[in-house]
């Protein structure tokens, strides 16, 4: 079913903040911003509570479960300025955290968590132990939304199986390097097109150590078009969602046409 009222994101462009504390202050600010633009939802970068590439003993430490502290503040910064908020943390297991998401809702509310299937590189695969299972579809505002994280999007599997469970919207945090521009410039829109849902992949900037994020965070629409595009530099990209483009892109939809019988 289509949803019936628009919904408006708003993709942080952010460098990762030197500490926890520090992060979820940096956060407060952007819920304020980001609702005061007229925002529904505010998407983080990937791991954006705690830092990214901080090395398996440092990561470990900062590993809470959804019940932890982190996820608590998080909740409070939603209920404060009233606005859902997708973001990253170590999520804490038996054995290695997983690089996870969690979308709280405006009451605080925990709807979702995923935990990262697809790692890159030898830093994420030291820190971290791969997501077991597969993405879920729920529902906000009347929209079904799914989660990704990173380099999930880079292969078509992920998103064709949101799809297929009726996403209209997938949500992806990220911290893509500079080195990797085709994943938002390329198969982000196409990612969008091929499923006929809208993409929003909201990235880090700035450096981490060694390494550079890329930033050109992107809202792809159901065909395929760019609706935003951020620059390399910190920022706010609020973008509104149309239940009407969404209607009128999937009357062209390939889905319906798949032989799900031989793929």
């Amino acid at each position: 079913m289509t949803p019936t009222t628009d919904l408006t994101l708003a993709l942080w462009q952010t460098a990762y903040a030197a500490d926890v504390p520090a992060a979820l202050r940096a956060l407060d600010d952007a819920a304020a911003q980001a609702r005061a633009q007229g925002a529904n939802v505010l998407v983080c970068p990937e791991m954006s509570l705690t830092g990214y590439l901080l090395g398996a003993d440092r990561i470990a430490a900062l590993a809470e479960p959804t019940d932890g502290p982190l996820l608590q503040a998080v909740a409070a910064t939603a209920r404060r300025h009233g606005i859902a908020i997708v973001a990253g943390w170590a999520c804490a297991t038996s054995g290695r955290p997983h690089n996870a998401v969690a979308f709280v809702d405006a009451e605080g509310v925990l709807l979702n968590v995923y935990a990262k299937t697809h790692l890159f590189g030898d830093a994420d695969r030291v820190q971290f132990a791969p997501g077991p299972a597969l993405p879920t579809v729920f529902s906000y505002r009347g929209w079904r939304l799914g989660l990704l994280i990173c380099y999930d999007v880079e292969f078509p599997e992920p998103v064709r199986h949101l799809a297929l469970l009726g996403a209209d919207v997938v949500l992806v945090p990220t911290a893509n390097m500079r080195e990797y521009d085709e994943a938002p410039t390329l198969l982000v829109p196409a990612r969008a097109c091929e499923n006929r849902v809208y993409l929003a992949y909201t990235n880090a900037c700035g450096r981490e150590g060694d390494t550079n994020y890329g930033g050109l965070s992107t809202v792809a629409g159901p065909l395929g078009a760019v609706l935003t595009q951020a620059g390399r530099d910190a920022s706010l990209s609020v973008v509104r969602l149309s239940t009407q483009a969404l209607l009128a892109a999937r009357q062209s939809s390939p889905l319906p046409h798949r032989r799900s019988d031989l793929y």
